[in-house]
Protein backbone atom coordinates (compact mmCIF):
# COMPACT_ATOMS: atom_id res chain seq x y z
CA UNK A 1 0.00 0.00 0.00
CA UNK A 2 0.88 3.89 -0.21
CA UNK A 3 -1.01 6.24 2.00
CA UNK A 4 1.28 8.40 2.40
CA UNK A 5 4.53 9.92 0.60
CA UNK A 6 7.17 13.30 -0.01
CA UNK A 7 7.76 15.02 -2.79
CA UNK A 8 10.25 17.27 -1.89
CA UNK A 9 12.29 17.80 -4.98
CA UNK A 10 12.57 21.37 -6.86
CA UNK A 11 10.56 21.93 -10.08
CA UNK A 12 13.39 22.66 -11.77
CA UNK A 13 15.04 19.28 -10.55
CA UNK A 14 11.89 17.69 -11.61
CA UNK A 15 12.04 19.21 -14.90
CA UNK A 16 15.46 17.80 -16.00
CA UNK A 17 14.75 14.13 -14.57
CA UNK A 18 11.47 13.92 -16.27
CA UNK A 19 12.51 15.85 -19.35
CA UNK A 20 9.77 18.45 -19.36
CA UNK A 21 10.14 21.42 -21.17
CA UNK A 22 9.35 24.77 -19.37
CA UNK A 23 6.58 25.63 -20.99
CA UNK A 24 4.90 22.54 -20.52
CA UNK A 25 5.75 22.70 -16.39
CA UNK A 26 2.07 23.91 -15.43
CA UNK A 27 2.59 23.39 -11.32
CA UNK A 28 2.65 27.41 -10.64
CA UNK A 29 4.67 28.04 -7.81
CA UNK A 30 4.89 24.62 -6.33
CA UNK A 31 6.08 24.20 -2.43
CA UNK A 32 8.15 21.41 -1.40
CA UNK A 33 5.28 18.56 0.33
CA UNK A 34 7.06 17.02 2.85
CA UNK A 35 3.59 14.73 3.38
CA UNK A 36 1.35 14.09 0.88
CA UNK A 37 -2.23 11.96 1.21
CA UNK A 38 -4.97 10.76 -0.91
CA UNK A 39 -7.27 13.31 -1.99
CA UNK A 40 -4.54 15.56 -1.69
CA UNK A 41 -2.90 17.51 -4.81
CA UNK A 42 0.56 16.77 -6.25
CA UNK A 43 2.70 16.83 -8.75
CA UNK A 44 1.71 14.28 -11.83
CA UNK A 45 4.16 14.27 -15.40
CA UNK A 46 1.58 12.69 -17.92
CA UNK A 47 2.03 13.16 -21.84
CA UNK A 48 -0.25 16.02 -23.56
CA UNK A 49 -2.28 15.14 -27.20
CA UNK A 50 0.42 16.01 -28.58
CA UNK A 51 2.52 13.38 -26.64
CA UNK A 52 4.69 16.50 -25.35
CA UNK A 53 5.59 15.11 -21.18
CA UNK A 54 3.91 17.74 -18.98
CA UNK A 55 3.86 18.36 -15.29
CA UNK A 56 0.49 19.01 -13.64
CA UNK A 57 -1.58 19.57 -10.33
CA UNK A 58 -3.66 16.38 -9.82
CA UNK A 59 -6.02 14.96 -6.47
CA UNK A 60 -4.53 11.74 -5.41
CA UNK A 61 -6.94 9.03 -5.69
CA UNK A 62 -9.90 7.85 -8.09
CA UNK A 63 -12.74 9.32 -7.38
CA UNK A 64 -15.46 6.82 -6.28
CA UNK A 65 -19.14 8.60 -5.33
CA UNK A 66 -20.57 6.53 -2.14
CA UNK A 67 -24.19 7.13 -0.42
CA UNK A 68 -25.18 7.21 3.29
CA UNK A 69 -25.95 3.67 4.90
CA UNK A 70 -28.84 5.47 7.05
CA UNK A 71 -29.78 8.41 4.42
CA UNK A 72 -29.02 7.23 0.87
CA UNK A 73 -28.18 10.65 0.42
CA UNK A 74 -24.46 11.63 -1.26
CA UNK A 75 -21.61 11.72 0.71
CA UNK A 76 -17.86 12.52 -0.02
CA UNK A 77 -16.81 10.63 -2.75
CA UNK A 78 -14.47 8.06 -1.59
CA UNK A 79 -10.62 8.37 -3.01
CA UNK A 80 -8.62 5.17 -4.11
CA UNK A 81 -5.47 6.02 -4.37
CA UNK A 82 -3.77 2.25 -5.21
CA UNK A 83 -4.27 -0.32 -8.23
CA UNK A 84 -2.68 -3.01 -7.56
CA UNK A 85 -1.14 -4.71 -10.28
CA UNK A 86 -3.06 -7.63 -11.05
CA UNK A 87 -6.13 -5.91 -11.22
CA UNK A 88 -5.53 -3.61 -13.99
CA UNK A 89 -6.18 -5.17 -17.04
CA UNK A 90 -9.01 -7.84 -15.30
CA UNK A 91 -10.94 -4.99 -13.54
CA UNK A 92 -13.14 -2.74 -15.50
CA UNK A 93 -12.60 0.31 -12.79
CA UNK A 94 -8.65 0.54 -13.78
CA UNK A 95 -8.07 -0.77 -17.51
CA UNK A 96 -9.29 2.28 -19.50
CA UNK A 97 -6.69 4.25 -17.61
CA UNK A 98 -4.22 1.78 -17.49
CA UNK A 99 -4.22 1.45 -21.64
CA UNK A 100 -4.43 5.12 -21.87
CA UNK A 101 -3.55 6.98 -19.29
CA UNK A 102 -0.31 6.26 -17.65
CA UNK A 103 1.45 8.37 -15.88
CA UNK A 104 4.53 9.20 -13.49
CA UNK A 105 3.93 10.54 -9.61
CA UNK A 106 7.63 12.08 -8.42
CA UNK A 107 8.40 11.21 -4.78
CA UNK A 108 10.98 11.35 -2.78
CA UNK A 109 10.22 9.19 -0.13
CA UNK A 110 6.99 6.96 0.97
CA UNK A 111 6.11 5.76 4.15
CA UNK A 112 4.59 2.76 5.78
CA UNK A 113 3.04 2.75 9.29
CA UNK A 114 3.60 -0.17 12.15
CA UNK A 115 1.92 -0.55 15.37
CA UNK A 116 -0.89 1.53 16.66
CA UNK A 117 -0.94 4.40 19.43
CA UNK A 118 1.74 5.45 18.67
CA UNK A 119 2.32 4.06 15.45
CA UNK A 120 5.93 4.27 14.40
CA UNK A 121 6.22 5.67 10.22
CA UNK A 122 8.91 4.08 8.43
CA UNK A 123 9.92 6.12 5.51
CA UNK A 124 11.51 4.50 2.66
CA UNK A 125 13.98 6.14 -0.56
CA UNK A 126 16.68 5.55 -2.58
CA UNK A 127 20.29 4.54 -1.07
CA UNK A 128 22.56 7.96 -1.56
CA UNK A 129 26.07 8.59 -0.52
CA UNK A 130 25.20 11.27 1.30
CA UNK A 131 22.96 9.95 3.93
CA UNK A 132 20.80 13.59 3.98
CA UNK A 133 19.89 12.94 0.26
CA UNK A 134 16.73 12.11 -1.20
CA UNK A 135 17.41 11.25 -4.49
CA UNK A 136 14.03 11.52 -6.84
CA UNK A 137 12.40 9.18 -8.50
CA UNK A 138 8.74 8.15 -9.89
CA UNK A 139 5.99 5.61 -8.73
CA UNK A 140 4.04 4.03 -11.82
CA UNK A 141 0.57 5.67 -12.22
CA UNK A 142 -2.19 6.06 -13.91
CA UNK A 143 -5.19 9.12 -14.21
CA UNK A 144 -8.44 9.96 -15.12
CA UNK A 145 -10.76 13.04 -15.22
CA UNK A 146 -13.62 13.02 -12.70
CA UNK A 147 -16.60 15.18 -12.74
CA UNK A 148 -19.48 14.67 -10.08
CA UNK A 149 -20.30 16.92 -6.73
CA UNK A 150 -19.06 17.47 -3.52
CA UNK A 151 -21.12 18.82 -0.76
CA UNK A 152 -23.22 19.31 -3.34
CA UNK A 153 -21.33 21.47 -5.56
CA UNK A 154 -20.51 20.44 -8.91
CA UNK A 155 -16.61 19.46 -9.08
CA UNK A 156 -14.34 17.99 -11.18
CA UNK A 157 -10.48 17.05 -11.48
CA UNK A 158 -7.57 15.32 -12.98
CA UNK A 159 -6.89 12.61 -10.26
CA UNK A 160 -4.46 9.55 -10.26
CA UNK A 161 -4.02 6.32 -8.79
CA UNK A 162 -0.27 5.08 -7.62
CA UNK A 163 0.09 1.05 -9.04
CA UNK A 164 1.45 -1.45 -6.19
CA UNK A 165 3.08 -4.63 -6.43
CA UNK A 166 4.14 -7.08 -3.86
CA UNK A 167 6.53 -5.90 -1.47
CA UNK A 168 10.42 -6.42 -1.72
CA UNK A 169 12.59 -7.62 1.40
CA UNK A 170 13.11 -4.42 2.64
CA UNK A 171 9.39 -3.83 2.73
CA UNK A 172 7.92 -6.94 3.48
CA UNK A 173 8.48 -6.18 7.31
CA UNK A 174 6.10 -3.32 7.18
CA UNK A 175 3.84 -4.26 4.84
CA UNK A 176 3.96 -7.56 3.86
CA UNK A 177 1.52 -7.45 1.11
CA UNK A 178 2.21 -4.34 -0.61
CA UNK A 179 4.32 -1.63 -2.41
CA UNK A 180 4.24 0.96 -4.73
CA UNK A 181 6.18 0.41 -8.02
CA UNK A 182 9.12 2.46 -8.69
CA UNK A 183 10.72 3.53 -12.42
CA UNK A 184 14.20 3.40 -13.22
CA UNK A 185 14.55 6.57 -15.45
CA UNK A 186 15.22 4.48 -18.14
CA UNK A 187 11.48 2.89 -18.28
CA UNK A 188 9.74 6.57 -17.92
CA UNK A 189 9.68 6.20 -21.69
CA UNK A 190 8.40 2.92 -21.68
CA UNK A 191 5.55 3.31 -18.78
CA UNK A 192 4.24 6.43 -20.68
CA UNK A 193 4.38 5.58 -24.27
CA UNK A 194 4.97 1.09 -24.07
CA UNK A 195 2.50 -0.90 -25.28
CA UNK A 196 0.31 -2.30 -22.75
CA UNK A 197 1.84 -5.51 -22.60
CA UNK A 198 5.62 -4.04 -22.32
CA UNK A 199 4.02 -1.33 -19.80
CA UNK A 200 2.97 -4.65 -17.67
CA UNK A 201 6.65 -5.97 -17.71
CA UNK A 202 7.82 -3.01 -15.86
CA UNK A 203 5.37 -3.70 -12.66
CA UNK A 204 7.94 -5.63 -9.80
CA UNK A 205 9.50 -4.90 -6.58
CA UNK A 206 12.11 -2.02 -6.97
CA UNK A 207 16.01 -3.75 -5.95
CA UNK A 208 16.04 -3.78 -2.18
CA UNK A 209 19.83 -2.80 -2.28
CA UNK A 210 18.56 0.10 -3.95
CA UNK A 211 16.61 1.63 -1.12
CA UNK A 212 16.93 2.49 2.27
CA UNK A 213 14.91 3.36 5.15
CA UNK A 214 15.44 7.40 5.63
CA UNK A 215 13.88 8.17 8.67
CA UNK A 216 11.48 6.31 11.31
CA UNK A 217 9.94 7.71 13.93
CA UNK A 218 6.05 8.29 15.95
CA UNK A 219 5.76 11.59 13.09
CA UNK A 220 3.89 11.04 9.79
CA UNK A 221 6.09 14.16 8.26
CA UNK A 222 8.90 13.95 6.47
CA UNK A 223 11.97 15.52 7.52
CA UNK A 224 13.07 18.79 6.24
CA UNK A 225 15.75 16.95 4.18
CA UNK A 226 13.34 15.64 2.08
CA UNK A 227 12.25 12.40 3.85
Amino acid sequence: MCNLYSSTTTQEAMRQLFAVRPEQDHLGNAASQPSIYPKYTAPVVRLTEQGARELVPMHWGFLMPQTSKKTGKPILPKAINNARDDKLQSSSFWRGSFNDRRCLAPASSFAEAKGRNPATYFWFGLTADDPADRPPFAFAAIWRHWRGEIKGEPFEADTYSIITTTPNELVRPFHPDRMPVILAPSDYETWLTGYTDTAADLLKPYPSERMRIVRQGQSATADSLGG
